[in-house]
């Protein structure tokens, strides 16, 4: 008998328990979905629509959000290659909604655009450019404009570049930030700062000695990663301005069928690219000409894409207009760590474009 009294009071414990996590379960959901009810709202006069478009044979994801429908267009360009922001980057694109309207994309094969049928498909210079100008030229036909803007980030700033210099008749302006302008320069220029800040420390200048520009393999930029962070110039050494967890769970763009798929996709398919000389012809040496206003902003402690560097090619280059901005103590998250600030700098942007569009 007290067998049978403890395995029913097993049972109803059991049950309480079931039934109180089902209970939080369904709470969370709730409080998500009303979350994401807030986040996925149209602002009046203006739009919030996501899509997959057809981009080059394949399905594309991106979002249009932006508070009035006359301002002009940008079109963000993330990094990587391969690394789609679209689980957070609605939190400090949507900054600069009051002023743009403001497309994100999840290049071919990665974030919300991942298709597992892609995989074997070659990146190259040729069809990634493809991509971005059909991509281009549905946004003018679809938000009815004669021309965008581009802002990069990282691997979107060399991308970007090579856009507006292939196809310059699309774009109305350019701006860069955490510029890369050749990634064998790049790479050579963080093995020597790195060799600084090592000074006396025998065991990463050994790490160091042994990084090999010319050959990069997984291994060496998990090397750099570790000696970046070591010295405190990590892509997030300056942190989030944002509640991370928040963010992801409050994603409007994601359901919980879209955040399965995200963890089930293939990180590496951009491996091969990014080791590949497709990647290094994208390169920006030697090509200083911009028909569009040229800008950049970047961090002073970002050597991720070597800041240095990037100053060095700005002035170099000849366009109508160019301005330099040049944040404090940021990293190469900058985008994330003072969103604040980097909206700051594109609304000045946006306003000096606008003056210009007047004048002219």
């Amino acid at each position: 008998m007290e067998k049978k009294s403890a395995a029913k009071k097993t049972s109803k414990a059991f049950k309480i328990i079931g039934g109180t996590v089902l209970a939080l379960l369904v709470l969370f959901l709730v409080i998500r979905e009303i979350g994401r009810g807030i986040n996925g709202r149209t602002p009046e006069g203006g739009i919030n629509e996501s899509m997959y478009i057809d981009v080059n044979g394949t399905e594309q994801w991106i979002n249009i959000y932006g508070e009035d429908i006359r301002n002009p267009v940008l079109l963000y360009l993330h990094g990587g290659p391969g690394s789609a922001t679209s689980d957070i980057d609605y939190v400090f694109t949507r900054k600069w909604a009051d002023v743009y309207t403001v497309v994100t994309w999840d290049q071919r094969n990665c974030g919300k655009s991942y298709d597992a049928e892609q995989n074997d498909i070659v990146l190259t210079r040729d069809l990634l450019l493809e991509d971005g100008k059909e991509v281009t030229e549905f946004l003018l036909d679809y938000l009815s404009k004669e021309k965008i803007t581009i802002l990069g980030h990282s691997w979107g700033s060399i991308y970007g570049a090579n856009l507006v210099l292939e196809y310059p008749e699309y774009y109305e302006c350019f701006i860069g930030t955490g510029q890369l302008v050749d990634y064998l320069e790049n790479e050579k220029a963080f093995k020597q700062e790195a060799l600084r800040w090592a000074e006396g420390d025998e065991e990463t200048l050994a790490q160091i000695s042994q990084l090999t520009p010319e050959h990069i393999t997984l291994e060496y930029v998990e090397t750099k990663d570790a000696i970046m962070e070591k010295y405190g110039y990590g892509m997030m050494a300056n942190g989030r301005d944002y509640n991370e967890a928040a963010v992801l769970i409050f994603n409007p763009n994601y359901s919980v069928v879209d955040w399965i798929k995200y963890f089930n996709r293939d990180p590496s398919v951009y491996l091969a690219f990014d080791m590949s000389e497709e990647f290094t012809s994208f390169s920006l040496k030697g090509r200083f000409d911009y028909p569009m206003p040229y800008y950049n902003i970047n961090g002073d402690k970002d050597y991720q894409t070597n800041y240095k560097l990037a100053q060095d090619y700005f002035d170099k280059v000849n366009a109508p207009y160019k301005q330099l901005y040049l944040m404090e103590n940021m990293t190469h998250g900058l985008l994330e760590s003072d969103s604040e600030g980097f909206s700051d700098i594109l609304h000045q942007i946006a306003e000096t474009q606008s003056v210009r569009t007047q004048l002219l």
